[in-house]
């Protein structure tokens, strides 16, 4: 069940962003196993003096497009998932909705698995 969060500059359209969260889902259900329905997205609009970030950290360039996608999730996820995660994520997201790879920025928060409510007060995910 990842929680993602996505921050990005104010201006982008409702279509960029729906586009942007469907391929983000998508990926995860690619590589992360998420199963159908497991979508929970929060889209934060920032104006460009409240998106702070260096434009060429790492010797990576980064644009106005720049975009940073944090995903907390449970800590079960092997290293090689997260990288399979990393990649295929760039490569969607460069064909729609038309980002670079240097713009993309991401995070996971890892938690256990009791740290989950889905509602009604329950920790669905313990057993």
């Amino acid at each position: 069940m990842p929680l993602v969060r996505i921050d990005l500059r104010r201006g982008k359209s409702g279509e960029f962003k729906r586009t942007l969260t469907n391929e983000i889902y998508e990926t995860m259900r690619e590589t992360f196993n998420v199963p159908e329905h497991d979508r929970f997205m929060v889209i934060n609009e920032h104006h460009e003096d409240n998106l702070v970030f260096d434009r060429s950290y790492l010797g990576i360039e980064r644009s106005d497009n720049f975009v940073i996608i944090q995903l907390t999730v449970s800590n079960t996820r092997t290293q090689q998932a997260k990288q399979a995660f990393y990649a295929r994520l760039v490569e969607r997201l460069r064909q729609r909705p038309g980002l670079r790879p240097e713009d993309v920025f991401v995070n996971f928060v890892e938690v256990v698995k009791e740290n989950w409510s889905f509602g009604n007060g329950i920790a669905q995910y313990v057993v």
